[in-house]
């Protein structure tokens, strides 16, 4: 099967195949798996980064494909260097995408049509998810062929909206079999395929048992098709911050300037300390959608003085911020949307740093902070609450750093990246057998009605 290959960047052309930088010197391991991916590598998922990096690494021949085309900004140096095999369709796939359409109209007129129903007659909660899941859908059909070319033996897709849909697509109309994790922004709101999605899919990865929970509630799915793997963060090269704790208090708050980071009540809360006779400093690190709202409500709770924001903080400089931090605060809140945090790693890499954590008790968050045992926890939307969190932090530096202390246990217990890692490596090996012979149906045309 030939295709046309104008719709790819051209620095990746080299990367057609499983040879180049997939392995190295190591032993090829495990099925030939596709991860599908709308960016790669992106600054703000460095989690997904370690997880390809490390999973190459265990000798997985693992390639990823992306629906949209390459970033050239705000990347860590490792991932600039990253020489790991990437295929990106990018804008030019508009012109390409009708060839494939109609390719598997003449072939699977059915499947397709009943593919595309499932995807329009349910709500997608926003333009932004409905374009993304249409956009995926024809890029399925593209990766349907190209996976059929490839070989691939399993389609995962690191998140459940656009990139789980084009996996899904692809795996319907070849029969090679899928699995698709959930985190945060892509389950909360669903979109209107999440249930088709889990059903078909061999398993599905959650990053947090809250997830798992929510999920198997709403679809009365089978739990035992959901596998918990958590995000790990790297464990070495954390030195630990001095946390001095003494006036001015040094605050830090880091993450997209996004509804559901809960930002504008952190900085309620620091109007409150301000009357409260606190002396602080708070540094809001990032970037995103809500930086001049959160910058003009800083101006008229007259709060200049005490907040600085920075801007956007690549991965290789986050250390920094957490050695002139005295404490880590992560506010998050439900959206109006529904949208929500899953397990943020900046609280991970918080605690590995053993700066004490205040956080909301939202979602996976818990999972990770106890209460009074591994940080302080308190309601989400309660600016009140937060305030006296920090305040009790700064009054009592040693039972703050003996929770950060715990709170660093846990990580290297929990959230391991060796070990996690290692279960994905194995879950894939032990769920999708390699060197089968498989016939898809692409070849023979039967679609799985």
């Amino acid at each position: 099967m030939t295709l046309q290959s104008e719709n790819r960047d051209p620095a990746d052309r080299r990367y057609g195949g499983f040879s180049a930088g997939t392995t190295g010197s190591i032993a090829v391991n495990g099925p030939r798996t596709a991860y599908i991916l709308l960016l790669f590598p992106k600054p703000s998922e460095t989690f997904i980064f370690r997880e390809v990096v490390r999973l190459l690494a265990l000798g997985l021949p693992l390639k990823v494909y992306t629906l949209y085309g390459p970033v050239r900004r705000d990347l860590s140096p490792e991932m600039q260097v990253f020489a790991g095999p990437v295929e990106r369709l990018g804008r030019g796939f508009v012109q390409e995408a009708p060839i494939h359409l109609l390719y598997w109209l003449r072939r699977q007129r059915r499947l397709v049509l009943k593919l595309l129903r499932a995807l329009l007659v349910k709500p997608f909660y926003g333009l932004e998810k409905t374009g993304e899941n249409l956009w995926a859908f024809l890029a399925g059909l593209y990766l349907a062929r190209r996976f059929a070319e490839e070989g691939i033996e399993h389609i995962h897709a690191p998140w459940a909206s656009g990139p789980a849909t084009a996996a899904w697509v692809a795996s319907r109309l070849t029969g090679i079999p899928f699995s698709f994790n959930t985190r945060a922004w892509d389950i909360y709101p669903p979109d209107g395929a999440l249930g088709e999605k889990i059903e078909d899919a061999v398993l599905v990865r959650s990053e947090t048992a809250y997830n798992i929970i929510q999920l198997t509630a709403r679809y009365r799915c089978d739990p035992s098709k959901f596998h918990l793997t958590y995000n790990g963060v790297p464990l070495e090269h954390h030195q630990e911050a001095p946390v001095p704790m003494k006036p001015p208090y040094r605050l830090l708050a880091l993450g997209r300037f996004v509804a559901k980071k809960g930002f504008d009540d952190l900085l309620r809360a620091c109007q409150l300390l301000v009357q409260a006779g606190l002396d602080f400093t708070l540094t809001l690190a990032g970037d995103g959608s809500r930086r001049r709202r959160l910058e003009r409500l800083t101006r008229y709770l007259r709060l200049t003085s005490k907040v600085r924001f920075p801007g956007f903080v690549t991965y290789d400089l986050v250390p920094d911020l957490f050695q002139e931090a005295d404490i880590f605060i992560m506010p998050s809140v439900v959206a109006a949307s529904g949208d929500r945090d899953g397990i943020p790693l900046v609280l991970m890499e918080a605690l590995m740093h053993r700066v004490p954590v205040v956080a909301t008790a939202v979602s996976g968050i818990p999972e990770l902070i106890e209460d009074g045992v591994t940080g302080l926890l308190v309601p989400q939307k309660n600016p009140t609450a937060l305030a006296a969190a920090v305040t009790r932090l700064c009054r009592d530096r040693e039972t703050s750093l003996s929770m950060a202390e715990a709170g660093r246990d846990r990580v290297m217990t929990t959230f391991s990246p060796e070990a996690n890692y290692r279960a994905v490596f194995e879950l894939y090996r032990r769920y999708f057998p390699t060197g089968l012979g498989r016939t898809t149906q692409a070849e023979h045309g039967c679609p799985k009605d």
